[in-house]
């Protein structure tokens, strides 16, 4: 272990033990939970998405579809959570796919992961100043750009992740909490007030008929690639496992419990808005709220609004409105926090600089906290000095690249959960080790499937002439390079595993796996 001067920091050096490890019993079950729920962002998910999902897709079956991927990300989660029993490493995916096909397609699966966790903050720091610096200037006339309110948010995500994780923590509980209640208190309200012209019908929302109303390459299709989208961050339960009070319970119990709060939330509440607007007639009427200067679907967020405003008061549409900043702001702590400890580890593999495996007083993996606030900050200039749209571009852009990157290493992960119990023993438990990580191969293959051939309608980057919403595949070259990037990396990567056999090298990268 080498101290940096007063400034505290350690090296990660492999061979030091204790050194090269985060700070132990930071979290527990709940502070695992509000991490990856916030960074699901479910507010956002229902403002943004689900309106979107409704009108393009297949209509009052939305709710139907977010629970479908819920199930399939469940089924993920048994043979993730068995794998967790056997590897706690704040890499997981490195180390899940290093244990199972080998080191070379673990280092390969960090630096697509790396990626994913990067991109889709960005992503939301474009999202965030775009909302923010409408929300301050309409409700307190504050006119400040939207890249100065991404700044200031990028100054304070840095400066919490920096301190330690468990204050992290407890910052993104106070404002799950109060995002959960908002949704539960407006889906309840609509639920006792029986709904709306059609009542709550369960039918109209999660028959297989609706669900899947237009097949995969139609309406369904749409639905659910946007579904998936939803979920992104429910599986970073497991970087935080070096960091929980007992990772071989923590980590299963808070993948199962994420998962499950998540879907709860998605398919009940858009299921009550479905309800509350009348299933028969919800295309048209979330068409018709979200409608600005005859254009549909420019305010999405004002469909969830408005139905709160009728159920409950426009107390509660007034406080979602500045919920949906909080929302995002937890959303770029929790990306924030899973991209910093991916850098840790890869260094800590040396994989990356050794420099980027320090680690503070307080355990935090500072370093490679400061390395994503870097690049972060390079990125956001870069958007604003050419001018780009922090909506149209950097958000849109970024997290369909980043959802297509996750469901890719998910994919990795259930493949080598199976090739690890096969060879290592523990095949016993068939449907933890075997099965369900094969149901989930061929569920998260579909769900790649479907989010590719709509890339040109979640990104904006159809080909000229071609209708996204009618259309599958029709992408524009911009469209092609990003679904693309995540492939590429996931090749670049496996290079660099290869590359990095010097003995040194890769004895710390198997240690990073074991």
């Amino acid at each position: 272990m080498t101290e940096q001067g007063g400034a505290g920091l350690r090296h990660a050096d492999p061979a030091d033990g204790g050194a090269s490890r985060l700070a132990k019993n930071r979290l527990g079950v709940t502070g695992i939970v509000f991490f990856v729920v916030a960074a699901a962002a479910p507010l956002v998910g229902m403002t943004g998405a689900v309106p979107i999902a409704v009108v393009l897709g297949n209509g009052s079956g939305v709710p139907g579809a977010y629970l479908a991927v819920g199930l399939v990300l469940l089924v993920f989660s048994v043979g993730y959570s068995a794998m967790s029993h056997r590897v706690t490493n704040t890499g997981a995916f490195f180390a899940y796919v290093g244990r199972g096909l080998g080191v070379a397609p673990g280092v390969g699966s960090a630096f697509v992961s790396l990626f994913a966790y990067m991109v889709v903050q960005l992503a939301v720091f474009g999202f965030f100043g775009a909302v923010m610096a409408r929300q301050m200037d309409t409700e307190l006339g504050i006119d400040l750009a939207w890249w100065v309110w991404a700044l200031i948010a990028w100054a304070l995500v840095l400066g919490l992740s920096a301190l330690s994780v468990d204050i992290g923590a407890k910052v993104l509980g106070l404002l799950m909490v109060l995002e959960v209640l908002s949704l539960a208190v407006v889906a309840v309200a609509v639920l006792l007030h029986g709904g709306g012209p059609d009542g709550m019908s369960l039918g109209a929302s999660f028959s297989p008929g609706n669900v899947f109303a237009g097949g995969f390459a139609g309406s369904a299709g749409i639905a659910l690639a946007f579904a998936f989208a939803s979920y992104i961050g429910f599986e970073a339960t497991a970087i935080y496992g070096e960091e929980t009070r007992d990772p071989k319970r923590s980590v299963p119990l808070a993948t199962y419990i994420a998962v499950s709060l998540i879907a709860v939330l998605f398919a009940f509440t858009s299921w009550a808005v479905v309800s509350g607007l009348g299933s028969s007639a919800v295309v048209d009427r979330v068409a018709e709220i979200s409608t600005v200067e005859g254009t549909p679907l420019a305010d999405p967020a004002a469909v969830l609004f408005a139905v709160a405003e009728e159920y409950v008061g426009g107390w509660l549409a007034t406080l979602m409105s500045w919920l949906v900043l909080s929302s995002l702001f937890a959303g770029l702590l929790a990306f924030q926090n899973s991209a910093a400890r991916y850098v840790f580890s890869m260094a800590r593999a040396r994989v990356l600089p050794a420099a980027l495996g320090r680690i503070n007083g307080r355990g935090a993996p500072v370093l490679g906290t400061v390395a994503v606030a870097a690049v972060s900050l390079v990125v956001i200039v870069v958007f604003r000095v050419t001018g780009r749209d922090p909506v149209v571009h950097l958000f849109t852009w970024f997290s369909g690249v980043a959802v297509l990157a996750i469901v890719l290493v998910e994919i990795l992960v259930s493949v080598a959960v199976i090739a690890f119990f096969r060879r290592e023993g523990g095949g016993e438990r068939v449907w933890s080790t075997l099965v369900a990580p094969g149901i989930s191969i061929v569920g998260l293959a579909l769900g790649m499937y479907l989010l590719m051939s709509r890339f040109g309608l979640m990104a904006g980057t159809a080909a000229e002439g071609v209708d996204p919403t009618k259309e599958s595949w029709g992408l524009s070259t911009l469209g092609w390079f990003l679904v693309a990037l995540p492939f590429v990396v996931l090749a670049l990567g496996v290079v660099v595993g290869v590359l990095r056999r010097n003995k040194e090298d890769a004895q710390a990268m198997a240690d990073l796996v074991t």
